[in-house]
């Protein structure tokens, strides 16, 4: 493993740790998941559309970032692309002169969060599709627009689900988010900054490396995504999940589908607790609005991170290869969280954890990556000082944070 370095975007983008993604488009009127362009755009009609509702959601519980799908597999937009007339324009929705991703875009910008856009590869209903060279130049014009019409962009969403065996104009493609959004992440195709984890369970294996130098096209197949040769090493990890079991657009009558409080405690310690993003899906309804239950259930999350991770009991950073957390008086504790300063590379390759109770220490847990953050969870420890001891590493390691809570 050689010693990569993120770039002042990437450890920008990492410390966002949670983003919201919003399944919106036409397959919510369908009562599907993925369309297959046939769809007729009148049935586009979302007539109580609140992206302010949205955004404030995602701000209230923690978000820091919110991705739209501008255009899913269906091949329909959701802005007035001159692309296509299968698009918001030929719908009923405030009689074909509405743009959604301007409004999202909008709210997300008043909201103080990120805004970032995801726009299908794979399109079913383009005819052009099957002309390589031509949908690579209609792909570009769409790609163009959307890099270019609603402002700084965090993240440009490729997924490559129904691209299995399909190779696009990557480079011209990239070229131009690099011309014209070159702060934005890359997500997973063509030349990536980010990387998908490889499952839509929200959760990363332990370790999780920041370095890598391949990982998997989508759940269809075990196929390598293709990546062009100035690829960067350091592809730190999102890990993408819809609130409502195996369903990302909304549906009907699915509420007993709402993941617990619990089963999201569990993605959050597996996903931000090993260092990578979690990309957490809720669906806007027929309405245009985020359902009650889903923003109850991820209120209760920000609550819960909040109250568990907002006020440490004690909290150190430095240098080197030992380093003590000592407490004014013996606690309960029921976490540690660990984060690297990683502007040097990931440094950790193995680490010790002890507690010292009545004068005697003794080891709570050992660990190997600890990267942007590791969060180890605690079975009633009783602690005065901690001490972490990094027993194998590249270079000097550096502690951003120790802290217990």
């Amino acid at each position: 493993m050689t010693e990569a370095k993120p770039t002042k975007q990437q450890l920008a983008w990492q410390d966002m740790e949670l983003g919201m993604f919003c399944h919106f488009g036409i397959n919510t009127f369908y009562d599907q998941e993925w369309g297959d362009g046939s769809e007729d755009p009148g049935r586009f009609n979302p007539q109580s559309f609140d992206p302010r509702q949205w955004a404030d959601v995602a701000k209230k519980a923690g978000f820091q970032y919110l991705i739209l799908t501008a255009k899913h597999h269906d091949g329909f937009c959701l802005w007035p692309t001159a692309t296509t007339d299968h698009s918001v324009k030929s719908s009923p929705w405030k009689d074909g002169q509405g743009d959604i991703v301007r409004e999202v875009s909008d709210a997300c910008r008043e909201a103080g969060i990120g805004f970032g856009l995801y726009l299908s590869p794979w399109d079913r209903h383009e005819p052009c599709y099957g002309d390589k060279e031509a949908y690579d130049t209609f792909y570009c014009r769409q790609l163009t627009e959307l890099l270019t019409g609603y402002g700084p962009l965090v993240e440009v969403w490729f997924d490559g689900a129904g691209s299995e065996g399909r190779e696009y104009d990557w480079a011209s493609i990239i070229a131009l988010v690099d011309r014209y959004q070159p702060d934005a992440m890359v997500f997973n195709m063509g030349r990536p900054t980010i990387r998908w984890v490889g499952n839509e369970d929200g959760v990363a294996p332990y370790p999780c490396w920041n370095s890598v130098k391949t990982a998997r096209l989508s759940m269809f197949t075990d196929s390598i995504a293709t990546w062009l040769p100035d690829t960067p090493e350091w592809l730190p990890a999102e890990c993408d999940v819809p609130i409502r079991k195996l369903h990302w657009f909304w549906h009907p009558d699915d509420e007993e589908q709402l993941k617990s409080l619990d089963e999201l405690k569990d993605i959050y310690y597996r996903s931000v607790g090993h260092g990578t993003n979690l990309l957490l899906n809720l669906s806007p309804d027929s309405r245009g609005l985020l359902p009650d239950l889903d923003v109850q259930r991820v209120n209760e999350l920000g609550h819960w991170i909040r109250e568990s991770f907002d006020q440490p009991i004690a909290a150190v950073s430095g240098e080197g290869i030992s380093l003590l957390l000592p407490l004014e008086q013996e606690r309960n504790l029921h976490h540690v969280l660990l984060m690297e300063d990683l502007t040097g590379g990931e440094r950790i390759r193995e680490y010790t954890l002890e507690a010292r109770s009545r004068g005697e220490w003794r080891t709570i847990t050992t660990g190997t990556a600890v990267g942007h953050k590791k969060i180890e969870c605690l079975d009633a420890v009783q602690a005065d000082c901690l001490r972490l001891t990094i027993t194998a590493s590249v270079d000097i390691p550096i502690i951003r944070q120790f802290s217990c809570f």
